[in-house]
């Protein structure tokens, strides 16, 4: 017992024993510096040491790029970034293949190669025969040919002067958002902001044709779409523009991502404009916003 005890103060006063390092000027062997320094305190300083290296280097990976280059790391953005371009993608996918289906049936329509639904015949009274024409009388046959040559050379559009040209038309909304700014033509802002997630889609409103696709220094990537019976939808401040100038759109397709783009753009959002013949209406008269 007596052994234990002296072997073991005998190693704490091994590991305490300080020892000194001196540096000494080799021309007149005067000390110029020293300092007393044990076997304990220079483990706990390599120890600390060590520590500060550690932390040092773990700041170093989490706060700045090199963490994107070390294997089975990525940053979350990326991921978020990948996870969205891939809806986004497959959402692209599905459209197309609607509107190749549509451009199918369509075409099929026109060709007259669409075959018809198929009845089942009860009798032979059940058949109806797709050629056959009433046969008119002597009065009606008389009067179909006056009336003809009465409107032969007649000109005039057959329209009702009072009827609103832009009524029985539906307006899909461009975005779902929230409106920021009202259409005010007092300060010429001849449109509805509407506030939305970035990179939203954003939907043509009517079908058309894209007349304009291009960048503006104060509104951004700007798209143009002209519709049926004078109608113009502008959408501006976008992301990134999916149609080309010349495009045919149907309503409801995606061709543009709302964006934070322009000068006078404040936060991601969409500015929507409708032109009526070439004056600004009012897009709240015309859409549920």
């Amino acid at each position: 017992m007596r052994q234990k005890k002296k072997n073991t103060k005998s190693f704490w006063h091994r590991i305490r024993f300080k020892y000194k390092l001196s540096f000494i000027n080799e021309g007149t062997l005067e000390e110029v510096w020293s300092f007393r320094l044990s076997q304990l305190s220079a483990f706990l300083m390599l120890a600390l040491f060590a520590f500060f290296l550690v932390a040092i280097t773990a700041f170093i990976i989490i706060k700045t790029p090199i963490r994107n280059y070390l294997p089975g790391y990525l940053d979350v953005e990326v991921r978020k970034e990948i996870m969205q371009n891939a809806l986004r993608a497959d959402s692209l996918e599905r459209m197309i293949e609607i509107q190749s289906l549509y451009l199918n049936n369509v075409a099929g329509i026109l060709s007259g190669t669409v075959e018809l639904d198929s009845i089942r015949e009860i009798d032979s009274l059940a058949r109806n025969n797709m050629n056959y024409e009433i046969p008119r009388g002597k009065e009606e046959s008389a009067f179909v040919k006056e009336y003809e040559e009465e409107e032969k050379y007649n000109l005039s559009v057959l329209v009702d002067p009072g009827k609103n040209l832009t009524d029985k038309f539906f307006f899909y909304k461009p975005v779902n958002g929230v409106i920021s700014s009202r259409y005010q033509t007092d300060i010429h802002h001849y449109g509805v902001d509407l506030v939305a997630a970035p990179k939203e889609s954003v939907l043509a409103t009517l079908d058309g044709t894209v007349i304009y696709c291009g960048f503006d220094p104060n509104h951004g990537n700007v798209i143009e779409v002209q519709h049926k019976n004078g109608f113009v939808s502008v959408y501006k401040h976008n992301e990134l523009l999916l149609k080309e100038v010349g495009d045919h759109v149907v309503a409801g397709e995606a061709i543009a991502l709302v964006g934070n783009t322009g000068n006078l753009s404040t936060g991601p959002h969409l500015h929507f404009e409708l032109w009526y013949k070439g004056s600004p209406v009012n897009p709240e008269e015309y859409i549920a916003f």
